[in-house]
C-alpha cells in the first residue's frame, strides 16, 4: 500500500518505529531492542515489511502484537503532532536559530543554550537502558517549555539547563548568577514549572537545575528542594538514587507525559510578583543575562 509513513518514537536508534496510514492510524511497529515487528493490520503486512526494510537489522520476527498495556494503547492513539517523544534536546532553540531573526549576540547565547541542552539531553538519554524515560522541550502554556522531563526509578525530575560558560555559578533560593551577569530567576521558575508538571501528571515532581560547564557551582545551604545536577556526575547520581517508581508506573506516567494535551489541562501557576518570565509559561530570562 502506498502512503505508509515510518515515524520514530523515543530516542533515535533506541525507540520504536511506528508504521502509520496517511490518516495517522498505526498499523505496525518495529521494536529495535526485541528486533520484532508487531503487525496490527495483517492485510498490510507486505507493505509494512517493504517500508520498514531499510531499518531492519539481522533476523527479525514478525507477528501480532503482545497483549497491549494501557500505556501501549495510549501511545498508539497519539497522532504524530501530539507525541512529544521524538523531540530532540533543544528542539525549540534549533528552530529559533534556523528561522529566527535574532542579532549576532543573541544567536551566540542561543548556541550556548543549545549546546548545554544537547549535552545534558544526551546524558539523560543514556539512562534509558536503566529504565528511565526522557522527554525534551515539553511545551507549557505560553512561550515557555521544560528543557528535560525525566521519569525513572528515582522519580520524576523537571530539569532546567543553564550554561555555565566556564564561570562561577551561584545558586540561591530565588536567583541564579553566572559570572558577572545579571541574576536570573531560574530557581523560582523551575519550582513553578515542577509544580505545573505535578498537577499535569498527578504525581510528585522534583525541580532540578542542570549547570553545564561552570568553573565552580556554589549552592546556598537553604536550597534543599531543588536537585542540582552537573556533568559528568549528574546521571550516575540519578541512577544510584533510591527507587520510588516501578516499571509499570514509569510506563504509565511516560505515556501521559508524551501527550501534548496533558500539558494544556492544569490551570497556569502565576509567577512570583515582580519577576518577569518567572511563570511556567515564559522563559526565565532577564535583561543582561549574557556572560
Amino acid at each position: 500500500m502506498r502512503g505508509l509513513k515510518v515515524l520514530p518514537s523515543g530516542r533515535p536508534g533506541r525507540g520504536r518505529l511506528y508504521v502509520n496510514l496517511p490518516d495517522g492510524q498505526a498499523v505496525a511497529w518495529y521494536d529495535r531492542q526485541a528486533n520484532r515487528i508487531s503487525v496490527l493490520a495483517d492485510d498490510h503486512r507486505e507493505a509494512i515489511l517493504a517500508v520498514l526494510r531499510p531499518y531492519l537489522n539481522g533476523t527479525v520476527s514478525i507477528g501480532p502484537p503482545p497483549v497491549p498495556t494501557a500505556a501501549d494503547l495510549r501511545r498508539l492513539a497519539l497522532g504524530p503532532d501530539a507525541d512529544l517523544a521524538p523531540n530532540r534536546p533543544g528542539e525549540t532553540l534549533l528552530g529559533e536559530l534556523e528561522h529566527g531573526r535574532a542579532g549576532t549576540r543573541a544567536r551566540h547565547r542561543l548556541r550556548q543554550d543549545l549546546t548545554a541542552q544537547q549535552r545534558m539531553g544526551d546524558a539523560f538519554d543514556a539512562l534509558e537502558p536503566d529504565g528511565w524515560r526522557v522527554l525534551h522541550c515539553v511545551p507549557l502554556p505560553g512561550p515557555g517549555h521544560i528543557d528535560h522531563l525525566l521519569i525513572g526509578p528515582a522519580g520524576i525530575f523537571c530539569v532546567r539547563t543553564v550554561p555555565g560558560r566556564r564561570q562561577r555559578a551561584v545558586i540561591g533560593d530565588l536567583l541564579l548568577t553566572v559570572g558577572r551577569a545579571e541574576p536570573r530567576p531560574d530557581p523560582r521558575w523551575i519550582r513553578r514549572a515542577a509544580a505545573y508538571a505535578a498537577a499535569a501528571l498527578s504525581a510528585k515532581v522534583t525541580p532540578a537545575l542542570a549547570v553545564v560547564d561552570a568553573s565552580r557551582v556554589e549552592t546556598a545551604r537553604t536550597v534543599r528542594d531543588i536537585r542540582i545536577l552537573q556533568p559528568p556526575t549528574a546521571t550516575p547520581n540519578l541512577a544510584a538514587s533510591p527507587t520510588t517508581l516501578k516499571p509499570p508506573e514509569i510506563d504509565s506516567l511516560f505515556a501521559r507525559a508524551r501527550d501534548t494535551t496533558t500539558w494544556l489541562r492544569p490551570a497556569p501557576f502565576p509567577g512570583p510578583a515582580g519577576v518577569r518570565g518567572a511563570g511556567p509559561g515564559a522563559e526565565p530570562r532577564v535583561s543582561g543575562t549574557g556572560g
